[in-house]
């Protein structure tokens, strides 16, 4: 029988952001769907909640006070305000997620992405999601029939502002071939998976292959 050895590492905090339009959303969801020891980080934010949303599912949705206290404590790893509403990440089920080996997937814009930069760098591995062409991505938002010219036209021009950080990120991926980007992005969580695991407990499993070695060496 040929016993299978599970070697400890930390999780990842894996960050995917893109202007909107750009196909993050599809990419992320797939890869939620695909692999199992990936979860979505849930955040708090003092917003109504919408219908068709559930709490601690879709968002923890608090108190402003109740979020006060959480950012003026330190224990929120980033936030902002957004039209009058705060978001935030809370930090102690990360913690606790990457302490037990678990990923987490953050899906944040630049601004975020720098604000986990500042408090958790070692543990980030960060992804920028490229629109193929300018034209592309007006034609994706355009396909997509949820937005009118008017909200069309402030994507794209937020798109403008958001493209140039993508050198503040760890990879880069051009979305010209869904199937083809999404298996890159499967392809760079696992290379920094094998980086992360625990020297200690590869140290021991080494340990006890050339033991076992030794045995069988007249």
């Amino acid at each position: 029988m040929i016993e299978t050895i599970d070697i400890a590492r930390r999780g990842i905090m894996l960050i995917v952001s893109s202007p909107s339009g750009a196909g993050k959303t599809t990419l992320t969801r797939n890869l939620l769907d695909q692999e199992e020891n990936v979860s979505l980080s849930i955040s708090v934010t003092t917003r109504e909640r919408r219908a068709s949303e559930i709490d601690k599912v879709h968002y923890h949705f608090i108190s402003r006070r109740q979020f006060e206290i959480m950012r003026d404590g330190g224990e929120l790893l980033e936030w902002a305000e957004v039209h009058g509403n705060y978001y935030g990440t809370p930090r102690e089920p990360v913690e606790r997620a990457l302490e037990e080996g678990r990923d987490i997937l953050f899906d944040i814009d630049w601004q975020g992405t720098q604000q986990l930069y500042e408090k958790m760098r070692s543990d980030v591995v960060s992804v920028f999601v490229l629109p193929p062409t300018a034209e592309e991505l007006k034609a994706r938002l355009e396909r997509r029939a949820e937005d009118s010219p008017e909200i069309i036209a402030r994507r794209l021009k937020n798109a403008a502002e958001e493209i140039p950080h993508w050198e503040e990120y760890d990879y880069v991926l051009v979305n010209r071939d869904l199937d083809k980007s999404f298996a890159r992005l499967r392809g760079i969580l696992t290379a920094e998976r094998l980086k992360r695991v625990q020297k200690p407990d590869i140290q021991d499993f080494v340990d006890k292959l050339l033991i076992d070695l030794k045995k069988m060496t007249p």
